[in-house]
């Protein structure tokens, strides 16, 4: 809970500081080396990098760490920030970037990403997608026998027979998107109810879905690719726990994204340009679809065998920007009691 407080306030407290600071030159520029900040897993990135070197001969400096600290950072370190590229984990976090004004326009081709998955003023752009759903056991329930909507869960039927991540990231968008789209007494409201309904509560994705394939709760919230990796190494037939996506403008449904920006200040925007490019392209949208089951959202490349089209999620209409009020989330995750 402490983690989660810091990261609040340090998002809070600079915010305001690293608009007014301005990325008007990279004092640490000159680095033959294009340096990107991810907020996404090593063993995710590292191989997307290695590749993207290897065909351009531009060489990539790393830093990994939470998307949140890491914007948290850019924001603190303002015009001094080594950053040249941002890749962040959720849309929310490139929202508070471009709402602070440190991102600067991307100028390359976006238009076969959708609207809805990048900055209207061009300063991001999403790269991968996921998408909420509920996991459930087929051994206790069918398909039709899921809720259809998470308000579903605060219902006696199912006390105790639910699990959740409250500390992960994915989540906590979540709880974000649920307070855009219904507002904070709603949403304050789930959560407490879901709370007194016996929630469980696990330490992340995989957790939720083991607890739900070994039968310890019935129905679990995650991020959909979960799933998918799994059955790929198990064998779907293996798993007893199943998919579900909602529909219906639900917040269950969200669709979230990995995004990339380029920061303003940089004095290697030739370069960050072409990282762009490349996350963009049919290899990279292809090794997103094949090795993380992440949805590709660039128009030409499909998605992963037994993924419903990105057109037929039909998750909360809402702004991913708007997702950028993650202190808030936080704030009221630790009022509702969920650490």
């Amino acid at each position: 809970m402490r983690r989660r407080r810091l990261v609040a306030v340090l998002l809070a407290a600079v915010s305001v500081g690293g608009a007014a600071a301005g990325c008007s030159a990279n004092p640490f520029g000159g680095s033959a080396a294009l340096t990107v900040y991810s907020g996404r897993n090593p063993n995710l990135v590292d191989p997307l990098l290695d590749m993207f070197e290897k065909e351009t001969g531009i060489e990539v400096k790393r830093r990994y760490g939470g998307t949140a600290e890491l914007a948290a950072q850019i924001l603190e370190e303002g015009a001094k920030t080594r950053a040249d590229v941002f890749f962040a984990q959720d849309a929310g976090a490139l929202g508070a970037l471009q709402k602070a004004d440190v991102l600067g326009p991307l100028e390359v081709g976006t238009d076969s990403v959708p609207a809805r998955f990048k900055a209207p003023d061009g300063t991001w752009v999403g790269v991968s997608g996921r998408a909420r759903v509920i996991v459930y056991d087929e051994r206790t329930l069918t398909e039709s026998a899921v809720p259809d909507s998470v308000f579903a869960l605060t219902e006696p039927t199912w006390k105790g027979r639910f699990g959740i991540a409250p500390t992960n990231a994915s989540f906590q968008s979540f709880v974000t998107g649920m307070r855009v789209l219904t507002g904070e007494a709603r949403t304050e409201k789930w959560l407490r109810d879901i709370q007194a309904n016996g929630v469980k509560e696990y330490d992340n994705n995989i957790a939720v879905l083991e607890a739900v394939d070994r039968g310890e709760v019935d129905l679990g919230l995650i991020n959909h690719y979960y799933w998918f990796e799994t059955a790929k190494e198990r064998g779907k037939d293996a798993l007893n726990a199943q998919v579900k996506f909602l529909g219906n403008n639900d917040p269950g449904a969200l669709v979230n994204v990995a995004g990339v920006a380029i920061l303003k200040g940089t004095d290697r925007r030739k370069d960050a340009q072409k990282l762009v490019e490349y996350l963009l392209s049919t290899p990279a949208q292809t090794y997103f679809r094949d090795v993380t089951f992440e949805y590709p959202l660039v128009g030409g490349v499909t998605p992963a065998t037994g993924l419903p089209p990105l057109t037929e999620v039909s998750g909360p209409q809402i702004e991913l920007a708007d997702l950028d009020t993650l202190e808030d989330t936080l704030a009221l995750l630790d009022r509702s009691g969920l650490t």
